[in-house]
């Protein structure tokens, strides 16, 4: 694998670790600001819709410049979102940091994805992918715990100084390692959005909503359930956030190996196991050891996913596949802030702080319903091309 993908996994660490972070400092920063936990939730939601936003806005914006270009501006508002996020006097302020640095989001994954794909042979895309989605998980592993334990130990704040300087570190990875690739010839806005007319992208990026959203839903309020439901110390969110994170880095390498290969089947049984993981957390979040099972498999479950529906998207968008792989980002995040919200009016409804997880066993059930659908249509498709065809034969005899 090229040295490049590297530059981009220490971008994607820490990106993945500010997203994160939220979750082990929830109640931290409700704490100081005055505000619920359902409140707080904002702060995920916020940053996801973000995403949403800046991801064709910004793919869009960077059309003009080099890929390599574009990753590095797409750093520098990352960090600076950071910084405003740890000087915030108010809440409003950290929301609004959140959301700056949430703008890099999308369109860094976006453009990296492609950037990814184009540094290997066709068949080794998925793996190129997971490879940079890679930072992400291990931001899980390392980045968001270590973070939890700093903003538990001496403040939330230095947590967001410490991203800011990861920031840094990936800005300087792209800037040293990223090659300067020119943008592909011939290739305009309008080719960009004529990837959105095939259905299959717009499936695609339906299952990424619902299927990661499944996620979101439960491990938004990780660390208020394992407090009030599971029984543990708050001390213990941050192995915990840990364990996530190990998940989603086993899944992610799983998910790349056998998404070049079998990339329907891969999100049938993820989806399918993911459901039925999610449910079942309702009743394994009473018990210590059962939720921290529970916790690992979703991670992985759910990130088994990403490699598949990210090159499904890259597959079908062909030739301009750069604004349709942003907006697959942004769909990710989409899921996000629907799941965080979900969970966040269940929770004030009453229903307690394991309700989200039957919000998430839903989503999953409804990105499974949207695979087979694309199955579907696909294998529909199949056929009525090959009926439009003109043999070979015919061709030959007409000429």
């Amino acid at each position: 694998m090229p040295l490049a993908l590297l530059a981009l996994a220490i971008g994607a660490f820490g990106i993945g670790t500010t997203e994160f972070i939220i979750m082990g400092l929830m109640p931290e920063i409700a704490g100081d600001f005055g505000v619920s936990i359902p409140t707080a939730g904002w702060l995920v939601t916020g940053y996801a819709l973000g995403v949403v936003l800046g991801a064709p806005v910004m793919t869009v914006l960077g059309t003009k410049v080099s890929r390599k270009k574009m990753l590095m501006l797409l750093m520098g508002l990352f960090i600076a979102g950071n910084l405003l996020a740890a000087v915030a006097p108010v809440f409003g302020v950290l929301l609004l940091g959140r959301v700056v640095a949430s703008l890099a989001h999308g369109a860094f994954f976006g453009i990296g994805s492609v950037v990814a794909a184009d540094l290997v042979a066709p068949d080794k895309k998925a793996g190129a992918i997971a490879l940079m989605f890679t930072g992400l998980t291990l931001a899980n592993v390392v980045g968001v715990p270590f973070g939890t334990f700093v903003g538990q130990s001496v403040g939330w704040r230095i947590t967001f100084v410490l991203v800011a300087a990861l920031g840094v570190a990936g800005l300087i990875g792209v800037a040293k390692l990223v090659p300067e690739v020119p943008r592909p010839a011939g290739v305009h806005l309008r080719d960009e959005l004529a990837a959105f007319k095939n259905v299959q992208v717009l499936l695609a990026m339906g299952m990424t909503v619902l299927g990661f959203g499944a996620v979101f839903a439960a491990i938004t309020y990780i660390a208020p359930m394992m407090t009030e439901v599971a029984g543990y110390g708050p001390g213990a969110v941050t192995w915990l956030m840990a364990l996530l994170g190990l998940g989603m880095f086993v899944g992610n390498l799983v998910g790349g190996r056998f998404a070049d290969r079998a990339t329907m089947p891969m999100l049938y049984v993820s989806l399918t196991a993911l459901a039925i993981v999610l449910a079942l957390f309702t009743v394994t979040a009473q018990d210590k050891a059962l939720a921290a099972v529970t916790i690992f498999l979703a991670g992985a479950l759910g990130f088994a996913t990403v490699p598949s529906l990210q090159k499904r998207v890259l597959d079908h968008a062909h030739a301009a596949p750069t604004l349709a792989s942003a907006m697959n980002i942004g769909a990710f995040n989409l899921g996000n802030a629907l799941a965080a919200w979900l969970g966040g009016l269940v929770i004030a409804a009453g229903f307690g702080y394991t309700a989200p997880n039957w919000v998430g066993a839903a989503l999953a059930v409804s990105a499974l319903l949207l695979a087979v659908l694309s199955t579907v249509l696909e294998r529909r498709d199949v056929p009525a091309a090959e009926a439009g065809a003109v043999p070979s034969e015919q061709l030959a005899a007409a000429h």
